[in-house]
């Protein structure tokens, strides 16, 4: 048995990161940005006002003065030049006429009603040369680089892209896994009478949405019993077919017909076969290095023959196989997040390997130190054949081999393995004023954060309010990042 550590260093070597390639915006959310992005022109591209109000030549001061131009966003103010003793009305984000230095906001302005059919505003206030006036360029300049390779994009650097008119974008891709459950003892999910000897295959349904939760493309190679012949013959499938990681469930132990150490061997290079850790003893990870006449855009798989166990199985996809996707996938940094946490109760640990202990953190206003942080709740026993241990598990405590009792109240290491967003908080982390009325959304709130039990949904609509937009002369930028956000 090798390190955990040390495995994961075998991998991280072993693994290259993917050929950039280029999609189109839409498909961009999440994805690693294999460009810098420059700036074609600036932001905003004329002087525009921060409100809705007049703009005015700040040294004519307050007094009535005739409207002589409505400047809207979306037109250029019609070519009229605000002189002395002038004003123009502009609308936010509208551009500034020519002549004019500031703007004052139409709270500070009455109507006044004129003889002449020239529209007369009175100004209030006395401003200052470029007041609520967005110079050129003073968002982004000309030029400028808004985003640097190599930077995870999320939903505002998504609108950054339509911002500067970037529509298809050359980024890192995920990688294609393929997913294979190997066992005469497996039947396929449908069955619904159980035979002497048989379950149901959890491990393939569970490897293949963990891979697509990792934004991976994924190919669903089946059930394949203990068939030494049909096994090679599946894998010899999977290795042309363009995928960058094969992961297996099962086939991987001691016994005389565990086929997938021996034909991975067979193959490629074994690096391991064995890790000291608990759950996932029997964790195999080779190397298939492939004829590029076989296939131009990929030289090597990287298979991981994870054990048959399911939470074995899950916990060394955590452990392996999403830091290698992340470093395919061009991640500055592919290693699981870790925090520390306070054990709400004591855990014996085991005497030989360390532990990966399934548990559910949670962030504690007073986390029994006098002090905020993150407190740890066991998820019940910890077989490795029993899948409800991962259910709410969204941390897996790193327990070291010594066989003694962690008391309660111990700051252990906690691998983050699941989005702690979802996560229900404390009572006194997550509480309102209940005595106030002014949390209107306080009861949806609870629903979302509470036990899960309450099955919300909500409808999301989004529109773009725009005369620019709308006639064609400027991106919609939030319609690109919310359906960015929606379809992923």
């Amino acid at each position: 048995m090798i390190p955990v550590d040390e495995a994961l260093q075998i991998v991280l070597s072993v693994a290259q990161k993917l050929p950039p390639v280029t999609v189109p915006l839409h498909q961009a959310l999440g994805k690693v940005l294999a460009q810098d992005i420059v700036a074609p022109d600036p932001l905003p591209p004329y002087p525009a006002s921060i409100k809705d109000g007049y703009a005015v030549i700040a040294s004519d001061g307050p007094g009535e003065y005739p409207v002589i131009v409505e400047s809207r966003a979306g037109n250029d103010g019609l070519g009229v030049t605000v002189t002395p003793g002038t004003v123009a009305y502009v609308t936010t984000g509208g551009p500034i006429p020519d002549g004019a230095d500031a703007v004052v906001q139409v709270e500070d302005t009455e109507q006044v009603k004129a003889p002449s059919e020239t529209k007369h505003v009175k100004i209030l206030v006395q401003t200052s040369k470029g007041v609520d006036i967005r110079q050129v360029g003073c968002d982004i300049q000309k030029d400028a680089v808004v985003l640097k390779s190599g930077e995870r994009l999320g939903a505002s650097e998504v609108g950054l892209l339509a911002t500067v008119g970037v529509t298809m974008v050359k980024v890192q891709p995920t990688p294609t896994i393929a997913v294979l459950s190997t066992g005469d003892e497996l039947v396929e999910p449908t069955i619904g009478s159980l035979s002497r000897g048989k379950i149901r295959d959890s491990n393939r349904a569970m490897l293949l949405a963990a891979a697509a939760q990792e934004q991976c493309t994924v190919h669903d190679l089946g059930l394949v019993g203990d068939d030494k012949e049909e096994l090679e013959r599946v894998l010899d499938g999977a290795f042309s077919s363009g995928i960058n990681i094969l992961l297996t469930s099962g086939g991987v132990s001691m016994g005389d017909k565990d086929f997938v150490k021996p034909l991975l061997e067979k193959k490629g290079k074994v690096h391991f076969n064995k890790v000291c850790m608990k759950p996932g003893k029997p964790l195999t990870f080779a190397e298939i290095c492939l004829n590029r006449a076989e296939n131009a855009s990929v030289n090597k798989v990287l298979a991981f023959g994870l054990p048959g166990n399911p939470v074995s199985c899950l916990v060394c996809f955590q452990l392996f196989v999403v830091p290698t996707v992340r470093l395919l996938a061009g991640w500055e940094n592919p290693h699981l997040l870790r925090v520390q946490a306070r054990l709400q109760q004591s855990l014996k640990t085991d005497p030989v390997r360390p532990e990966f202990y399934r548990a559910t953190i949670r962030w504690e206003a007073n986390d029994g130190s006098g002090s905020a942080g993150f407190v740890a709740e066991s998820t019940g026993h910890q077989m490795s054949s029993r899948l409800l241990s991962m259910k709410s598990a969204n941390a897996l405590l790193e327990l070291p081999a010594s066989g003694r009792v962690i008391p309660a109240g111990s700051s252990v290491s906690a691998i983050v393995i699941s989005d702690l967003s979802g996560t229900p908080l404390s009572k006194a982390a997550s509480s309102y004023d209940s005595s106030s009325s002014s949390t209107p959304h306080k009861s949806v709130s609870n629903e979302i954060m509470g036990d899960g039990s309450q099955d919300v949904q909500f409808k999301v609509a989004v529109l773009t309010v725009s005369d620019t937009v709308a006639s064609g002369a400027g991106p919609d930028r939030r319609y690109v990042v919310a359906y960015c956000f929606f379809k992923y």
